[in-house]
């Protein structure tokens, strides 16, 4: 096992950090998360047609890159520390549920970015569901694609990432398979833990930028041991976080039969510790943290909703401690 990135993963790494920071600072994603789409359609285009990341993980057959979940990983973690708005991360689930179950039909409109695709994930309600071309369906082991139907607009805590509600009747069914199904899962917590990767380390790096310029009482507040203590435990948060992700990405790629367990980790501990550090850092900032101005709540929101999206933190416990046979 070799959790280490590859030269090339450094260089997709930078290629996605230097576009989304050019492309989506976090104005633009404010302005973006305010407008009527709730996203930049043209950042979309982009993201998809100059770098390809809506195919990475499909098979080169289907027109996508047929790269693996180290990659998927990787431009996960630069999203989540953008905070990126829009169909992004539910279009990639849309691609891992339809890749593992073998689709031909829709995934080459997904690959090539001219289909906005997502999954419902609590019964009819998906991220991202009123922009989405098609909604996938998962009743039980069965999967429907839904395209158009009624879909309500829900209010939700992260404004940065809108989600609706879809009417389920209707739809053809483009896939079966129990087993697959179990794997699904656990990719879609992969892929969940790595944008929360991204959210925990931009949120520590603003708090240790601003903690060296924030003075107070004639010394920057990094220099008083409170604070010292806190980022470091903070770091460590972080570094156990990126080894987490890492080693369940390696999993989905190379050694199938540990994924489980790679995958309930991940969700166990960096969904609440993306959501510590960010709380921690919003407080940090003082009262500055709490302006709707700062940028420190969007991260908050982020990483809250993140950490509920595929269900409240005490699941992802239980499973871990079932496959540990705790």
């Amino acid at each position: 096992m070799n959790l280490v990135l590859t030269e090339e993963q450094r260089e997709l790494r930078g290629t996605v950090r230097s576009f989304l920071a050019a492309a989506s600072p976090l104005p633009e994603v404010r302005r973006a998360a305010e407008s009527e789409s709730g996203y930049d359609p043209a950042v979309y285009r982009r993201l998809n047609g100059e770098l390809g990341l809506a195919g990475l993980i499909v098979p080169q057959e289907y027109g996508g890159a047929g790269a693996g979940y180290a990659e998927l990983a990787i431009v996960l973690e630069e999203t989540g520390a953008a905070l990126l708005p829009g169909p992004f991360l539910a279009t990639t689930l849309a691609a891992i549920l339809l890749t593992e179950l073998g689709d031909k039909e829709l995934l080459p409109a997904i690959a090539a970015g001219t289909t906005v695709a997502t999954v419902a994930l609590d019964g009819d309600r998906a991220l991202n569901g009123a922009e989405a071309d098609v909604v996938l369906m998962v009743d039980g082991t069965r999967v429907r694609a839904v395209r158009g139907g009624g879909r309500t607009p829900l209010t939700t805590l992260d404004p940065t990432r809108r989600q609706a509600r879809v009417e389920a009747a209707g739809g053809e069914t483009v896939a079966s398979s129990p087993e697959g199904m179990e794997r699904v899962r656990d990719l879609f917590a992969v892929a969940v833990a790595a944008e929360q990767l991204g959210v925990l380390r931009a949120s520590l790096d603003a708090i240790v930028a601003y903690s060296g310029i924030r003075v107070a009482f004639g010394r920057p507040i990094g220099s008083y041991q409170g604070v010292k203590h806190k980022l470091a435990d903070m770091h460590c948060k972080l570094e156990q976080a990126e080894s987490i992700v890492r080693n369940a990405a390696w999993a989905a790629d190379e050694a199938p039969g540990e994924l489980p367990l790679a995958a309930a980790l991940a969700q166990a501990y960096v969904g609440r510790a993306c959501f510590e550090v960010a709380r921690d850092s919003l407080l940090l900032h003082g009262g500055i943290g709490f302006t709707w101005e700062h940028d420190a709540h969007l991260y908050y929101k982020r990483a809250k909703s993140d950490e509920v999206l595929l269900g409240p933190p005490r699941i992802h416990r239980t499973r871990l401690a079932d496959l540990l046979e705790l």
